[in-house]
């Protein structure tokens, strides 16, 4: 799984500063970058922390951390359209703030 790649997707995707994530979620910026880098794997209780803040379902994140390998099931297209259709549920809207 690449918890770096989901992170920093769905950071940009909500147009959210590693700043205020880190502000949001109480953890660090040098951690959030660790964090995005792959230098480090997140526990539940992390990855919880950095969903709530940015107002997206856990199992989304998840799913955008599987690598290529880990889906081997499901063909490269699906595996496609599912990442597109899970990040246009987390654009950021009015109701975000």
């Amino acid at each position: 799984m690449s918890f770096g790649n989901a992170l920093k997707m769905c950071r940009t995707q909500k147009k959210v500063s590693k700043t205020k994530l880190a502000e949001l979620s109480g953890l660090s910026i040098s951690y959030l970058t660790l964090l995005e880098q792959d230098k480090r794997d997140p526990n539940l209780s992390t990855i919880e922390k950095i969903c709530d803040a940015l107002n997206i379902p856990i199992s989304i994140f998840i799913f955008l951390a599987f690598d290529k390998k880990e889906i081997d099931g499901i063909s490269h297209e699906l595996a496609k359209q599912l990442s597109l259709t899970a990040l246009q549920l987390i654009e950021p809207n009015s109701d975000d703030s």
